[in-house]
């Protein structure tokens, strides 16, 4: 792997120190964390396994929340509101769903003083409860399909907290409707999948692998589940998203029929899906650098900074222009921010800029002004460039929109660099050792896939599409690595370390 891929070198150069944050070569963990926090991302809370997100990694979490909910919306889908707390009863119904969240559980059970005649949970997820709900809203197949989603908090106990990756409580939109028939729940499942796969590659500049999970590694209770699994600089891998096909089994439990058009009782086949708090975290892992963030302009809540360099005799009347730049800017659309803080020295400034990934900075001085010209910083590169004035704003868009595809072709040569196709064990476990992702025949067993997981840590992140963007050829025949027996699925499929 490449040295700011995690591995390699593990001297830590002097330019990287002066930024504050661990390279990554030395440990990527440390980089993660440290980055996290001195990004102004979050911070650590009071309470265990939880954080409290900063006003930066807020805005952040606004721009994926505005987009995703505008083509919800679009789609047809209605938003709803359902209680933190579920009964205990509800989660209990669903046999496999109970055996999957059992662990992770916050419960209830006491109001005030008043033990609870029945505990609750702290909601997990939320099939139980709005089937519940369903089952009194649904009567006719003229009422379907439903489609429904939520944003707020679920709550899964983590031994090992991460911020963004894995907490205790987070953050994220569910999706839930209810068909008629099979065929138009599983078009559902793929739509939404194809939606975020299109929100990872066009907004967020995160190249992921659209494909079905194995059935040992499916959401519980569902019929089948889908993902996308994006690649980080470390090797591992961070299923970003998942979309499932849960059948009738929910509908069965909590009794969500309706009469069909040929006046018969069916129960309504379902789906789930979502996209979580964790997508902040596959942001920073796939676009950092040893001096902090790298942020894709389509997303990023500052797309430009200026930072006035001045006097003090003369710093206001920098900061002043600084302003009119600004205007400039935001009136063709780019959301701009003007570095007003004083007693801060310019190293400083353009240090912090540079760890919170700013994708453009502008430094204007008096004699800039003079010249009628600024100086100009692409975050990806090490070069500045002095350019008129109205030039550099006229051709803001442009240079974003570069940016925004050069982060994506960075990551996607690294994902594709970083995986490789392996006929036998061996070939398997030095890959997986050394941090690829492994392209393999399986032959399905699940008590494999159990024999793999326990000695490499390695677990099969999807069975890719057929039309899937990476990796989706078919081969003819095939046998399995681990195994010997004849492959499933007719292709190989992925395997990897995950988060």
């Amino acid at each position: 792997m490449t040295q700011d891929g995690g591995k390699g070198n593990k001297g830590q150069d002097k330019k990287a120190q002066q930024y504050g944050v661990t390279p990554q070569s030395v440990d990527f963990n440390d980089w993660y964390n440290e980055v996290v926090k001195k990004a102004d991302l979050a911070d650590n809370s009071p309470v265990a396994g939880a954080m409290v997100v900063r006003p930066y990694g807020s805005a952040l979490w606004e721009n994926i929340v505005r987009w995703l909910d505008d083509r919800f919306k679009a789609s047809g889908h209605e938003s709803l509101i359902f209680p933190t707390l579920i009964p205990m009863s509800f989660i209990m119904r669903e046999a496999d769903h109970v055996e999957g969240f059992a662990p992770e559980l916050f419960t209830v059970s006491k109001i005030g003083t008043e033990e609870l005649a029945e505990p609750y949970v702290m909601r997990p997820t939320s099939e139980t409860i709005i089937g519940h709900m369903w089952s009194g809203w649904l009567n006719s197949y003229r009422d379907l399909p439903f489609l429904h989603y939520q944003w707020g908090s679920v709550f899964r106990a983590e031994l090992r907290t991460k911020a963004f990756l894995r907490t205790s409580e987070f953050y994220w939109h569910e999706g839930h409707t209810a068909h008629a028939d099979e065929a138009e729940a599983r078009a559902e499942v793929r739509m939404i999948l194809d939606l975020y796969h299109e929100f990872c590659r066009d907004v967020l500049a995160l190249p992921v692998v659209r494909g079905e999970k194995s059935a040992s590694e499916r959401f519980a209770g569902a019929a089948a589940t889908y993902s996308i699994e994006g690649m980080m600089r470390d090797g591992k891998a961070l299923q970003s998203g998942t979309s499932h096909y849960l059948g009738q089994a929910f509908s069965k439990a909590f009794d969500v029929k309706f009469q069909t058009r040929e006046q018969k009782e069916d129960y309504a086949h379902t789906t789930s899906w979502a996209i979580s708090s964790r997508i902040i975290g596959a942001l920073i892992m796939t676009h950092g650098d040893d001096a902090g963030l790298m942020m894709p302009p389509n997303i990023a809540p500052i797309q430009v900074v200026i930072v006035p360099v001045g006097r003090k005799d003369n710093f206001d009347e920098m900061v002043a222009e600084g302003e009119r730049l600004a205007a400039q800017l935001t009136q063709n659309g780019i959301r701009v921010k003007v570095d007003k803080r004083d007693g801060v020295t310019n190293g400083f400034k353009y240090n912090d800029w540079e760890l919170k990934g700013i994708p453009v900075r502008i430094e204007l001085g008096p004699r800039d002004l003079e010249a009628g010209v600024v100086v100009v910083k692409n975050r990806n590169s090490d070069e500045k460039e002095t350019l008129e004035r109205d030039l550099a704003v006229g051709g803001m868009a442009e240079r974003l929109e570069g940016i925004q595809a050069w982060l994506l072709k960075r990551a996607t040569d690294f994902m594709l660099d970083n995986t490789v196709t392996v006929d036998n064990y061996d070939d398997f476990k030095a890959a997986i050792e050394d941090g690829k992702w492994v392209r393999a025949f399986h032959c399905g067993d699940p008590e494999s896939e159990k024999a793999i997981k326990d000695e490499t840590k390695a677990t099969v992140r999807n069975v890719p599409l057929d039309d899937a963007e990476f990796f989706a050829e078919r081969e003819e025949g095939g046998v399995c690595f681990h195994t010997g027996k004849p492959a499933a699925y007719g292709k190989r499929i992925l395997f990897g370390r995950q988060y």
